[in-house]
């Protein structure tokens, strides 16, 4: 699954194309994911050309703050924070403070060194699943692709790749992706963060850092994403339960989203 060409947006994908079995695929320009959009230039073409209406934000208040969103005109807004009550009972997970630990190779070793990395992300991907925040956010994110009549929605976050990767995963698998293709598309974004993360990665390793540890830091791995599944296995049973009990979203939105996204070959 490239990514889009764009110069002033990180990791910007479109879903399109993805094959869900039976001749069914996603349907082209009506789902995009990236990283934040904070140097995002609506004149570019690879960006003016996406139509972009609605732009759902999945960072904290202080990742907004720092770094608010340039939206495409006509684009509405809406602020959908995954960890906000993560955030109020443990602090910031590492998913949403990269830059910080990249910049210091010692807090970086000192808080997630000698494997707890995988495991602090683990426990914030089962967040996603769990959470309560979180399950409001992405209830927000399948409440706008199942409006009748609206037009193409990018879903982000910092990065582009742990919460904004789990919101991939739950409409792919809504849509009747099988797991090869919802592993695949989750772990196509490792070049791209590695390349926009690249300067940090350098500093990081000149000053004695763990090159493994970074590369754990910004990339995905199979292991994240395993930590969701099971915790929507373990609670729901099943993806479809997950969004029906877990997010609350009706089966006749559902419907809609599974309308609207997909295309079948002539």
């Amino acid at each position: 699954m490239p990514a889009i060409p764009a110069t002033s947006v990180a990791n910007l994908r479109d879903l399109g194309g993805l094959p869900l079995g039976d001749g069914r695929s996603v349907r082209h320009g009506l789902v995009l994911r990236s990283a934040q959009l904070d140097r995002l230039d609506p004149a570019e073409p690879a960006v003016a050309g996406l139509g972009i209406r609605t732009v759902v934000d999945f960072r904290t208040e202080t990742e907004r703050g720092d770094r608010p969103d340039r939206l495409p005109p006509g684009a509405r807004l809406l602020v959908a924070d995954v960890l906000a009550d993560y955030l109020a009972g443990s602090g910031l997970p590492p998913a949403a403070r990269l830059k910080a630990l990249l910049a210091d190779p010692a807090l970086a070793e000192e808080h997630l060194g000698g494997g707890r990395v995988r495991a602090a992300f683990a426990r914030t991907y089962r967040t996603f699943v769990s959470g309560d925040s979180a399950r409001a956010s992405y209830r927000a994110l399948l409440g706008e692709l199942g409006t009748p009549g609206a037009g193409p929605l990018l879903f982000h976050c910092s990065a582009g790749k742990d919460r904004t990767g789990w919101a991939a995963t739950v409409v792919l698998s809504l849509l009747g992706a099988d797991e090869e293709t919802v592993r695949a598309e989750y772990l196509s974004v490792n070049p791209a963060v590695r390349l926009a993360f690249a300067p940090m990665i350098e500093g990081f390793t000149a000053q004695g850092g763990d090159p493994e540890l970074a590369l754990e830091l910004i990339g995905v791995l199979p292991e994240y994403l395993d930590a969701a599944l099971d915790e929507v296995a373990v609670r729901h049973g099943s993806m479809e339960k997950y969004v029906r009990e877990g997010l609350g979203v009706p089966d006749e939105v559902t419907d809609l989203i599974r309308e609207r996204l997909t295309v079948t070959a002539a």
